[in-house]
């Protein structure tokens, strides 16, 4: 599945806000720098649908706030 997230960088806490069904805001502490934030985006989106992080991988946006993020279910 295929999602939309719009990050927002350091945030006073860590936060995912569905804003549809493929659509996200996703709040994180970290600054962007050297992948720091999109770890953080990872772990966040990780820790609201309750994958592991490897599961979760960007697809395109890797350095702008707009993402589009592939979410790999078990199958």
């Amino acid at each position: 599945m295929l999602i939309k997230a719009k990050v927002f960088t350091c945030a006073r806490e860590e936060a995912v806000i569905k804003k549809s069904e493929d659509s996200f805001d996703v709040f994180v502490e970290e600054k962007p720098l050297m992948g720091q934030a999109n770890k953080g985006v990872i772990r966040a989106l990780s820790a609201h649908f309750g994958i592991p992080e490897g599961r979760i991988r960007i697809v395109k946006g890797a350095r702008e706030p707009h993402k589009i993020l592939e979410i790999m279910n078990e199958k």
